[in-house]
C-alpha cells in the first residue's frame, strides 16, 4: 500500500490524521452515544434520512470525519464546504446545484459546512431559505456555543448533536492504531509510555495526538532512531529557557539563602541577604518578586495579610525604585520573617495540579455550569444547582467536584496563626463529610 514509504511517496503532505479518517461506523472511535449501533445520527446515516443538525463539539472530536461516513452511506449528492477558506461566492454555485436536484428528485442536497461559526449572520441568512424548503440538509460543525454564533432562525431549524472530548483510553486507541498504520511502511518501535504521554498532552483532541505522533516518529526516524522511547519524546520537547545571572552560582545561592532565611523566621539573616544582593546591583524588583511568592508559599493564610504587605513592597519598589524602595522591601522582609509560616496553600495547589493533570478530561457537572441560552437549559445545564444563598447561614452540603473526585481534599489548613480558624471554620461547616486532618 505503501510502497515508497510514508513519507516519501506522493501523499507525503497529507497529514496522519487525514489518512487515518474513518471509512466506517466500525473505525470510529469515541461518541458511542451518537454514533454507537443505537446513536440517533448513526442511524440517520445509515437509512439516508439525514436531518439538518449543528455538530457541536471540542476540536479533534471526530465531527469532520462525520463527512465520510454520510459520503459512503447517502444516495444524494453531498457538498463538503468549509466556512474558515471560502466564502458566498464559493458557496452560491453549490445551492444552484442543490436547488436543481430538488426541483429534480424533490429531495435535498446534503451541504456538510464546517467551521460554520466563522460564517457571518448575513452569510448564514442566505442558507435559511434552502433549509426551510428541504432544498439543503445542511450539516454544520462548530467547536463554538451555537447559541451564540448560529442565527436563532437557523438554529431552530437544526438539531443540536454534542460531540464529547475524547477520553485518555479513546485516544491511546487511535494512537495505537496509527502505529500499526504507520508499521506498514517503516520500521519503528514505540513505547507505551511515549503514547500515554502524547494522550495526556494532547488533552483530547484525536487531530493534534495524531500530528505529535506523526511529528514524533518522522523526527526520530530521520536522526536514525529506530526505538522511540521517553528520551527521544524529552528532546522535541526541549524548551530554550534562559537564566538570569548575575555572578554564576553566587546569584542562586544568596537568594536561596535569603528565602530560606525569611522561612526560619530570622529577619536579622533575611535581611543581611537581601542587602547583599542589592548593594551588587542586584534587580530590586527580582528581590520583590520573590517576596510576593514567597508570601503566599511559606506563609499562606496562616496570615492573610502577608500577600497584602508584598504586593505593596513590589509596587512601591516598582515606583520609586533603588535607593529609595529598600526600607519597602526591608518591611515586607521583617513582616514575612516574623509571621507564622504554613505551607498549606502551596500544597493544595501541587495536588491540586497533580490531580488536575490525570483527570484533564473529567466533565464539569451539568448543575454548575450556567444555562445562559434556552439549548443550553434543555441539555441540563444548572439542573440540580442549589444556590446557596436560599439557604440557612448561606452554606448547604453539596458536591461541587467531578464525581469521580468526589470528597477529596487539596486543601489541610494547619494550626498556626489565621488557619487555624479557618480548619475549624471548614470542619464545622462539612461534619466529617471532609477530613481536614493530614495524612
Amino acid at each position: 500500500m505503501f510502497q515508497k514509504g510514508l513519507w516519501n511517496d506522493n501523499n507525503s503532505n497529507e497529514p496522519l490524521a487525514s489518512k487515518l479518517r474513518p471509512n466506517t461506523f466500525d473505525e470510529f472511535i469515541g461518541q458511542e452515544h451518537i454514533l454507537g449501533k443505537n446513536g440517533t445520527l448513526r442511524k440517520a446515516i445509515e437509512e439516508d434520512r439525514l436531518f439538518s443538525c449543528i455538530l457541536y463539539g471540542p476540536p479533534g472530536c471526530g465531527k469532520t470525519s462525520v463527512a465520510n461516513l454520510i459520503e459512503k452511506y447517502t444516495k444524494r449528492p453531498l457538498y463538503r464546504f468549509s466556512a474558515a477558506t471560502s466564502g458566498l461566492s464559493d458557496l452560491r454555485p453549490i445551492l444552484e446545484k442543490a436547488n436543481t436536484y430538488f426541483q429534480t428528485t424533490g429531495r435535498g442536497a446534503i451541504i456538510f459546512l464546517d467551521e460554520i461559526h466563522r460564517f457571518n449572520r448575513l452569510q448564514q441568512d442566505i442558507l435559511l431559505p434552502y433549509v426551510e424548503e428541504g432544498k439543503v440538509v445542511l450539516i454544520g460543525s462548530t467547536t463554538e456555543n451555537p447559541s451564540f454564533e448560529v442565527n436563532p432562525a437557523l438554529l431552530s431549524r437544526c438539531e443540536i448533536i454534542v460531540f464529547r472530548k475524547l477520553k485518555d483510553e479513546e485516544i491511546l486507541k487511535i494512537l495505537s492504531n496509527a502505529v500499526d498504520f504507520l508499521k506498514k511502511s517503516h520500521d519503528f518501535e514505540i513505547s507505551s509510555d511515549v503514547l500515554e504521554v502524547i494522550s495526556k498532552v494532547s488533552e483530547g483532541d484525536a487531530r493534534s495526538a495524531l500530528n505529535y505522533l506523526e511529528l514524533v516518529v518522522r523526527s526520530s526516524l530521520s536522526f536514525g532512531n529506530k526505538n522511540i522511547d521517553l528520551e527521544s519524546l524529552d528532546r522535541l520537547l526541549v524548551r530554550n529557557v534562559a537564566k538570569y545571572r548575575k555572578k554564576g552560582d553566587e546569584h542562586f545561592d544568596l537568594i536561596s539563602a535569603f528565602h530560606k532565611s525569611m522561612r526560619g523566621s530570622d529577619p536579622d539573616a533575611a535581611l543581611y541577604y537581601m542587602a547583599r544582593m542589592l548593594e551588587a546591583g542586584e534587580d530590586p524588583l527580582y528581590i520583590a518578586r520573590r517576596i510576593v511568592r514567597f508570601a503566599s508559599e511559606d506563609v499562606g493564610l496562616a496570615d492573610p495579610k502577608a500577600l497584602l504587605i508584598a504586593v505593596a513592597a513590589y509596587q512601591a519598589t516598582q515606583f520609586i525604585g533603588m535607593p529609595e524602595c529598600t526600607t519597602a522591601l526591608a518591611e515586607a522582609v521583617i513582616y514575612l520573617s516574623v509571621c507564622p509560616k504554613s505551607n498549606s496553600v502551596y500544597e493544595a495547589y501541587e495536588k491540586a495540579a497533580d490531580i488536575a493533570r490525570k483527570t484533564a478530561n473529567e466533565d464539569v457537572p451539568f448543575k454548575l455550569r450556567n444555562p445562559v441560552t434556552e439549548l443550553m437549559k434543555n441539555m441540563g445545564y444548572g439542573k440540580g444547582y442549589k444556590y446557596v444563598h436560599d439557604f440557612e447561614n448561606g452554606f448547604v452540603v453539596d458536591n461541587y467536584l467531578p464525581e469521580k473526585l468526589k470528597g477529596m481534599v487539596f486543601y489541610y489548613p494547619n494550626d498556626r496563626g489565621t488557619e487555624k480558624n479557618i480548619k475549624k471554620r471548614l470542619e464545622d461547616l462539612w461534619q466529617g463529610m471532609k477530613n481536614y486532618e493530614k495524612k
